[in-house]
């Protein structure tokens, strides 16, 4: 049997690592010390080109991988050695064939203590919160502007990532380099503001489960999370920027409800380790704070939907629901942003436009803007240091 495709995706979160073949792996993965190393022997598998030049795919910036070595270790057995930085937690999982994916053996890479992300949100944005910023004459408000009682935390989450690339477009654009690029421009735009601060579920090409991307915000105690996309439709004429929210009962329209079925099947795509995933179940169910956030997110729905209408066509002139799981926050107002149709060759050529991209992120914070006005976040109890 061959390895007809190898892939590995470094983050800080984790790294990692993907063999894809004609049919089912077997292996086994045992570790060594002295120095840090993971050995994954592969049976009945042939030493083609694609492991071959999986050495030359470890990018030098990997935060766990130094190198990796492949040699056939005996009769029937190929070896993968991997050098590693530090000691790291590893999974690995299989998959079955879906989308344009044949089986995969999956090897995750994690840190001993996992990436905080309220961490990695102050290091980021180097702001903390007004309540802990000193008192004194140079911190007074101006008279006719209230003090900002503290930061609002806006959660930006690029859809899609790694395994998983989201829709293509005619042109070859794909979704998940897309909405990273107009994220990063949102990010930068939020920063910008005074009284608020933004985190990225993910800062580079890498796969992020959709429950982790919620529990991030979660973590973080998000004011509000807007998770970007591009979509895809079977026709190439659909076109429009829509936004969505989550339903506790039934799809607003047939379409919603089949978008949200895509988007959910992000993770059967991406690659989850279901032994993992399990442990997330009862977190996605909704609670008694769901009807509340869900009207706030329609709020905010509406503002950001209001100032995209300035900028590209709707495809809908409302905000819909669907069962989206990645807006399943219980606390956090959340919603989803479709920002153009990749599948239409005119809007592809937009998305790829950066004055365009400009205008979608600064839409999207005028209308965030718009709904704190409205709603400005509580005042935190205890200062973050």
């Amino acid at each position: 049997m061959q390895i007809v495709s190898t892939r590995i995706w470094p983050a800080q979160d984790y790294t990692r690592v993907t063999l894809e073949s004609r049919s089912e792996l077997k292996f086994e993965l045992f570790s060594v010390k002295d120095p840090e190393r993971l050995v994954l022997d592969l049976e009945g598998v042939e030493l083609g080109p694609a492991l071959a030049e999986l050495n030359n795919k470890v990018a030098v910036g990997d935060p766990y991988i130094e190198r990796l070595r492949v040699a056939r270790n005996r009769p029937g057995v190929v070896r993968l050695v991997l050098d590693l930085k530090s000691e790291v937690k590893p999974q690995v999982f299989t998959l079955k064939p879906v989308g344009e994916y044949g089986h995969r053996l999956v090897l995750d890479l994690y840190p001993l203590v996992p990436v905080d992300p309220l961490a990695a949100l102050i290091a980021s944005g180097g702001k903390l919160p007004s309540s802990a910023e000193p008192a004194g004459p140079q911190a007074a408000p101006a008279p006719d502007k209230p003090r900002v009682a503290r930061l609002a935390t806006i959660v930006i989450d690029p859809g899609h990532g790694g395994e998983d690339p989201g829709a293509r477009g005619r042109r070859g654009s794909q979704e998940k380099e897309i909405t990273l690029t107009i994220a990063r421009r949102l990010k930068a735009l939020v920063d910008a503001e005074p009284d608020m601060r933004a985190l990225l579920t993910r800062d580079a090409d890498y796969f992020v489960p959709l429950q982790v991307r919620v529990d991030k915000a979660r973590r973080v105690k998000a004011d509000l999370f807007v998770s970007i996309h591009a979509d895809a439709f079977i026709q190439p004429h659909a076109r429009g920027s829509s936004v969505f929210a989550l339903s506790e009962r039934r799809a607003t329209s047939e379409a919603a409800r089949w978008l949200a079925k895509k988007e959910n099947d992000a993770d059967l795509i991406g690659g989850v380790n279901i032994d993992v995933k399990d442990k997330y179940l009862a977190q996605t169910l909704l609670d008694l704070s769901q009807t509340a956030t869900i009207d706030y997110s329609l709020r905010l729905g509406n503002s950001v939907l209001g100032e995209l209408g300035q900028v590209n066509t709707l495809h809908k002139g409302r905000v819909e629901q669907a069962s989206f799981a990645v807006l399943k926050a219980p606390d956090v107002p959340s919603i989803l942003v479709e920002t153009a149709f990749i599948s239409n060759p005119e809007e592809e050529k937009r998305l790829n436009d950066e004055a365009y991209q400009e205008k979608i992120a600064r839409a999207i914070l005028a209308g965030i803007k718009r709904y704190l006005a409205r709603n400005p976040p509580r005042p935190s109890p205890v200062a973050l240091n």
